[in-house]
């Protein structure tokens, strides 16, 4: 069962301390409980700068270890904070917005701390996307002077899947790609979303001809909201 707080109120009575930051990542990197990887003694007791020391061999095992915390000089606290502000903002985060919640001198740490966040916040193995999904695929990066439509020199193309349940939209799925071929969208499909799905497109005809799922295409946009449109705002102003 997941063991998450659900709101500021829960987060902030239940992170109020250093201390319980510590246990609740004690707990859920050894949920039955420490075990010394040495010679696999129980006992243990705590120390500074994050450690578990063996009462039998004192070997020490530092809790933030292979983890995003690991060789911080920060608070858990405060890495805490920022985890809980980049997963339940709404509109999602920006490096920006992390660096004046948790109060950072600098952009780069926050920018830092963000990228950490949201690669651990890829789940390996996930499952692919199911039901009505809106694909599209767009560029991001700045102006270029002198490009039109399509053309670029510096921007990246970055495909997006995003599943629709009902009014609300539900997982999402992102990637690089190195163009808009239909060898290269017809294989960022097949990854991201499960056969059989109901898969929305614009008219760009790279789309076109897919005989494992079935098609829905709308070329103006009108007949339904563009979540993946909405998806792309949130993107540019991480």
């Amino acid at each position: 069962m997941e063991d998450y707080p659900r709101t500021i109120m829960e987060f902030e009575q239940r992170f109020a301390t250093e201390e319980s930051c510590r246990d609740y990542l004690i707990q859920l990197r050894w949920p039955n409980g420490f075990i010394c990887p040495r010679c696999q003694t129980r006992s243990n007791w705590y120390a500074s700068r994050n450690r578990l020391i063996c009462c039998n061999c004192r070997h020490q095992t530092y809790i933030t270890a292979g983890t995003i915390f690991q060789d911080t000089h920060k608070p858990l606290g405060m890495w805490f904070r920022a985890a809980w502000h980049v997963t339940s903002r709404k509109l999602g985060a920006s490096a920006m917005s992390l660096q004046q919640e948790l109060g950072l001198g600098s952009y780069l740490t926050a920018w830092t701390w963000l990228h950490k966040l949201r690669r651990a916040m890829v789940r390996p193995g996930r499952n692919r996307l199911s039901g009505t999904v809106e694909v599209d695929e767009t560029f991001w990066g700045g102006e270029e002077e002198g490009m039109i439509g399509r053309q670029t020199e510096h921007k990246a193309l970055i495909a997006v899947a995003v599943e629709i349940t009902g009014k609300k939209i539900g997982r999402i799925r992102m990637k690089r790609i190195p163009d808009a071929s239909r060898e290269t969208l017809h294989g960022f499909i097949e990854e991201t979303v499960e056969p059989d799905s109901v898969i929305c497109t614009d008219g760009w005809p790279a789309y076109c001809d897919r005989d494992t799922l079935m098609i829905t295409r709308f070329s103006d946009g009108k007949s339904r909201e563009n979540i993946c449109f909405l998806t792309f705002i949130r993107l540019r102003r991480c």
